[in-house]
């Protein structure tokens, strides 16, 4: 008998719960990982507090590995929680998530009610992280199929998924980045996103051929 693969925890992005990962879920349980969600109030609670019961999540996962896939705003809180020594080993998916900042959550914020559709994730989304530094190996997907609302609000480049730009999703100190068909809400039903994260959470690296 196969001994089990680790524990994987699926963070939601931004104005989403848990169900949106619904067929990610599903895809990652058929290749033998243990899954879970977690979900967090994106937009009324701080990141702050999202992180703290993140990094506690994982605590209650040891001994490890347990690795981490989170879409957009997602991705950035597995960073912020996983940046210290203290946790289980394991790696990191981030799947469209504007590390280097959000220039849809820029433009956002210059319009009439963006303050309050980003909330108190406002900061983080539009600053982003300056570098990876953590120990954990971090692979980030991103989309080119521009599909979405956040070209019309703010400069996303000329390359994106329709809501982040695939120059924002990408910061020093990552492991591995690739590049993909999709837009940013389709990360999630894509069967390629889903092979490619799979690869990476077993090898650290994604398909040579992607």
């Amino acid at each position: 008998m196969n001994p089990p693969q680790p524990d994987v925890l699926l963070l939601h992005g931004l104005w989403m719960r848990g169900f949106a990962m619904a067929m990610l879920h599903r895809r990652l349980r058929d290749e033998g990982f243990r899954v879970h969600q977690f979900e967090y109030m994106s937009v009324a609670a701080p990141p702050e507090q999202a992180i703290a019961r993140l990094r506690k999540r994982i605590r209650a996962l040891a001994p490890g590995p347990v690795h981490v896939v989170g879409h957009s705003l997602g991705g950035i809180l597995a960073l912020l929680a996983c940046r210290d020594d203290d946790l289980p080993d394991g790696r990191i998916v981030c799947l469209g998530s504007p590390l280097a900042g959000s220039g849809a959550a820029r433009g956002l914020t210059h319009r009439w009610g963006g303050d309050v559709l980003l909330g108190r994730s406002k900061e983080l989304l539009e600053h982003g992280l300056d570098r990876w530094d953590g120990h954990r190996q971090v692979g980030v997907i991103a989309g080119r199929q521009p599909m979405g609302l956040g070209s019309l609000v703010g400069d996303v480049g000329s390359e994106h998924d329709g809501s982040v730009g695939v120059e924002e999703t990408r910061l020093p100190g990552l492991t591995a980045h690739c590049v993909l068909e999709t837009s940013h809400t389709g990360m999630l039903v894509s069967a390629d996103v889903a092979r490619q994260a799979v690869i990476f959470l077993r090898e650290g690296r994604f398909d040579a051929d992607t």
